[in-house]
């Protein structure tokens, strides 16, 4: 007979690692490709040491003249506070007795439960690693009537999604906190949301956040490529921790993106190995081979993921990847730097699944402290401005 002990333990011994599994490696492929590590989190913060430029002691000289004076390699200690990563799921209290006596039935239910869980992960692990570790989703450039509202970009968004706002200064407004996401008109780049009339409350100008998520997402590649500050250090001191970047690139082409990968290799002897772009980007480029008859080979990626290649470099398409833009990347400067792998949460008695307090459903909730840090953002490239095709 199937109980809540039994559903605890189905997700304590079997669920976790399959979950885990599709999370870290079938969730995007670009996560896929990271290395995931303990090694370098001290506390609730990752701390990596790391060095740039060149042991001094190296040289040439006559017989009798002077040896090569060394010098210490240059350091730089990259600090990043670990993020908290949960994911929750929800089974009624009807729909635990009605499995009760068919376990068929029941595995059913959990395999549903995950399933939904696994989907709205990727999204937003997906969604989080194009981003700058703020949260933004989009900026709202108009408030139309029926709390219909016009965005920048609609791309981060699905229905169901709960979400909140900040004006124009920034500012989080508390009366429109939490609105459910209710339609998505990708066409015109406009959402709706439940609840009651917004129209005097949105001006237009603000922005658009997953709910309480905001400056508590991992540091995605919008953050890596930017200005300022990165991982506590200051990039206008340190030129080693500017990536490439080319902006209004236009028509794409093969001797665009070698030359790009040339100067990383030159600059940084770092080895692009990935690329990633807009899915309008991936059908230019394919339409610059298919313009000299030749075919873009596939190759599979881990994950299970197929895709084209670029002289050997995977190209693969992501939908939370900018218009316009492909990032080149040495995926092995990269690392998920966390506390542990996926865990559920358990309570003082060592439960999983918990009765939400005045209502007939029971909850479960996964975590994970983790942060992405690129060791070495000089060996990383950027080509934006590209027209789509």
């Amino acid at each position: 007979m199937v109980t809540i002990e039994t559903a605890d333990n189905a997700l304590k011994s079997f669920y976790l690692d399959a979950i885990t599994e599709a999370l870290d490696m079938k969730a995007n492929p670009l996560l896929a490709q990271f290395q995931r590590s303990t090694a370098d989190v001290v506390g609730k913060d990752v701390k990596k040491l790391v060095k740039y430029g060149m042991n001094g002691g190296i040289g040439a000289g006559s017989e009798t003249g002077a040896l090569p004076e060394a010098s210490s390699d240059g350091k730089m200690l990259l600090t990043a506070t670990l993020k908290n990563l949960y994911g929750t799921i929800e089974i009624s209290d009807k729909a635990l007795r009605a499995s009760a006596n068919n376990e068929g039935a029941f595995v059913n239910l959990l395999n549903d439960e995950m399933q939904t869980l696994v989907k709205s992960a990727s999204f937003n692990f997906g969604r989080m690693l194009y981003g700058d570790g703020t949260g933004e989703l989009a900026q709202v450039n108009d408030m139309l009537e029926n709390n219909v509202l016009e965005l920048s970009d609609v791309r981060n968004i699905v229905e169901g999604m709960r979400v909140d706002f900040t004006d124009v200064a920034d500012y989080l407004i508390p009366d429109v906190a939490g609105r459910k996401v209710i339609a998505v008109d990708r066409a015109k780049k406009r959402i709706t949301v439940d609840g009651s009339d917004i129209t005097d409350l949105m001006p237009p100008g603000g922005k658009v956040f997953l709910h309480n998520c905001r400056d508590y997402e991992i540091t995605g590649l919008k953050a890596i490529f930017g200005d300022g500050e990165l991982y506590g250090v200051d990039r206008s001191k340190f030129p080693a921790m500017k990536p490439y970047k080319k902006t209004l690139v236009g028509t794409i082409s093969e001797s665009i993106i070698q030359k790009a990968i040339d100067t990383i290799e030159e600059n940084s002897g770092s080895k692009i190995n990935f690329i990633v772009c807009s899915w309008g980007v991936k059908r230019a480029l394919a339409e610059c081979f298919r313009e000299y008859k030749v075919a873009m080979p596939t190759i599979e990626l881990a994950g299970g993921f197929k895709t084209v290649s670029f002289n050997g470099i995977p190209v693969v398409a992501d939908r939370f990847c900018p218009e316009g833009t492909m990032y080149l990347l040495n995926t092995d400067d990269f690392k998920i730097c966390q506390l542990c792998d996926w865990k559920w949460l358990e309570g003082e008695d060592g439960k999983i699944l918990k009765q939400v307090p005045g209502k007939p459903v029971y909850t479960a909730t996964l975590v994970k402290y983790a942060e992405l840090m690129c060791e070495n953002p000089s060996g990383q490239g950027m080509l934006a401005g590209i027209t789509e095709a």
